[in-house]
């Protein structure tokens, strides 16, 4: 039988509980702020915030967790006749703003309103401000058509959210974040949850322990 899950409130102190006392959906935690030391430590701990404007801030780390080891993305057939026709270009942090506000407004099929908040972008334009939270921005000609932002750990890149206003211009942006992160010699980029979509990149689900063995 499970014993009953005792949610962990955070006070001014910046510390979180061990992971493992996480829930079984890898609610964590409550509470506390979105400073960017308590952000870095977050993820430094495998752990992030994802919260709705009507809720407190809830810090998550789930078991198991979505990555993408760089050397195993999924270029389709029609990925790779997109990346020969150079159709797009890729900048990095030359509009994370921009970036942030579209990742907060593009609507997305089956997903009601979003997770970004005011609150939250504050917190990551600091974050990003600090140096920690880059952007990856996708050009078609001189109009902003796609791109991510997450938060660059130095062997870790955890990605955050992406958008695009034309087809295949988050992939285009996914596709580039993971062949630097190869030459880089990142050990992965973290995806924190399953969809068919990350899944089909190549992404894949491993145990919470076998990805804070990565951050370590």
């Amino acid at each position: 039988m499970n014993r009953p899950h005792k949610l962990f409130y955070l006070t001014d102190n910046v510390e979180f509980p061990p992971v493992e006392t996480a829930n079984s959906e890898g609610l964590l935690a409550v509470g506390g702020d979105l400073s960017v030391e308590r952000l870095v430590l977050a993820y430094k701990s495998g752990i992030f915030p994802w919260f709705n404007d009507d809720s407190p801030i809830l810090w998550w780390s789930p078991d198991p967790r979505m990555v993408l080891y760089p050397d195993k993305v999924n270029i389709s057939k029609s990925m790779r006749k997109v990346l020969r026709d150079n159709r797009f270009r890729l900048t990095k942090n030359t509009c994370f703003a921009q970036v942030l506000q579209y990742c907060s407004s593009v609507k997305r099929d089956g997903q009601e309103g979003t997770w970004i908040t005011e609150q939250m972008k504050n917190a990551y334009s600091k974050l990003h401000d600090a140096g920690y939270a880059k952007s990856y921005e996708v050009w078609e000609k001189d109009t902003l058509v796609g791109g991510l932002y997450g938060i660059d750990l130095g062997h870790v890149f955890c990605g955050e959210s992406m958008f695009s206003l034309t087809s295949n211009a988050s992939k285009f942006a996914f596709i580039k974040l993971a062949e630097e992160a190869k030459v880089k010699g990142y050990k992965a980029i973290d995806c924190q949850l399953y969809t068919a979509h990350l899944a089909s990149m190549g992404a894949e689900e491993i145990s919470r322990q076998a990805f804070m063995k990565l951050l370590r």
